[in-house]
């Protein structure tokens, strides 16, 4: 896709992200978009394709020369998993993010055009405006619910806002003995990878590189940082938080084995929701978690209603249907055994083999 094809006043065509004109156009667009999320951001597809080794592309429309439409992809490839042009990577949003005026389905064969011209045989649409159920693609609803709601407007409303039962568990975290820190530095980071590492381990995931971790939070300065809960001066409890339009939204956590017996995650996510308001932040999204999972029913403990994704994929003619869900019953078998690996091999082992899951 060397040159820009035109349909009517409209064109698509790819932009040069080597070009910082480009990424603060780009980035201009999303944060003036009502539907534009983290990851719609340049921030975020170019930073996470720099860190794993794949590509970022950014397929955009115009009318005019101005932007009405942003398709934001990483080209993820794995030996394990095979290859997909995923909206976008590493993410649990991203699509189509379209203005008045733009025409999706020109956008969409775009798409195809460009995952032909790649040899890339399947395409995941995380959100946006998405495809009909034809021509290959396929949607799925019902699988993934999203979980968001309103901060309160002081630290006592916070409480109260939480269900009875999940209340009790945070006021007995306030009544421990844990420290919360924020920050962003290279103390901070470490011990957010640490936790992070052996969270992944007992879930049987394949943990992502560090340097994924790390490129998020340079790409989005200061709208990203991290929260640790420390015991006895060893972190417990860490997240990895990015904000936008207004929303905080938790992204990279998780827990030792200590932290259930000392509720370290229920102090990290409370301490979240000040920290976020204390930061002009209105809005909390939980992010999503799989339909009756484990996940799901936590953060709907906290007062949180699900709200259905719908994603869309594509598979190319002939092609098989791409599998790289560690949740899948195909991987039950790989996750018991990963969750048996020693915490050495399983952090050493884990990022070559994350880096292609996307």
């Amino acid at each position: 896709m060397n040159a820009p094809f035109a349909i009517g006043m409209l064109r698509e065509r790819l932009v040069d992200l080597s070009d910082p004109n480009e990424i603060a156009r780009l980035e201009a667009f999303v944060a003036l978009h009502d539907e534009g999320t983290p990851f719609h951001r340049p921030a975020w597809f170019v930073s996470v394709a720099r860190a794993t080794g794949n590509t970022a592309y950014a397929l955009v429309q115009e009318r005019g020369g101005e932007l009405v439409a942003l398709m934001p992809l990483d080209h993820v490839v794995s030996p394990v998993f095979g290859a997909v042009l995923a909206s976008s990577g590493f993410a649990v949003g991203g699509g189509l993010l379209a203005s008045e005026g733009a025409d999706p389905p020109a956008l969409f064969a775009a798409l195809e055009e460009l995952a032909a011209r790649l040899a890339c045989p399947a395409i995941e649409l995380r959100g946006g405006t998405l495809p009909q159920a034809a021509g290959g693609w396929a949607l799925q609803g019902a699988s993934h619910c999203n979980f968001a709601r309103d901060l309160a407007t002081d630290d006592a409303a916070e409480l109260t806002a939480i269900p009875r039962k999940q209340r009790a568990e945070v006021r007995k975290s306030l009544a421990g003995d844990l420290t919360v820190h924020v920050g962003r530095g290279e103390a901070d980071r470490a011990a957010h990878y640490a936790v992070f590492c052996e969270s992944y381990r007992n879930l049987g995931t394949p943990v992502f590189p560090r340097a994924l971790l790390d490129s998020v939070l340079d790409g989005f300065g200061e709208e990203a940082d991290i929260l640790t809960v420390t015991h006895e001066g060893r972190a417990v409890a860490s997240v990895l938080s990015v904000y936008h339009q207004g929303a905080v939204m938790p992204y990279w956590g998780g827990g030792t084995w200590e932290a259930r017996r000392l509720r370290a995650n229920d102090r990290m996510y409370y301490e979240l929701m000040l920290h976020a308001r204390r930061r002009g932040m209105t809005r909390f999204d939980f992010g999503r978690s799989k339909t009756q999972s484990g996940a799901y029913h936590f953060k709907r403990n906290w007062g949180f209603e699900p709200e259905p994704l719908t994603y869309a994929s594509w598979t190319a003619p002939g092609a098989p249907r791409r599998e790289a869900n560690p949740a899948s019953a195909k991987l039950a078998l790989q996750i018991r055994l990963w969750q048996r690996l020693p915490l050495g091999l399983a952090n050493r082992l884990g990022p070559i083999i994350a880096r292609g899951i996307g």
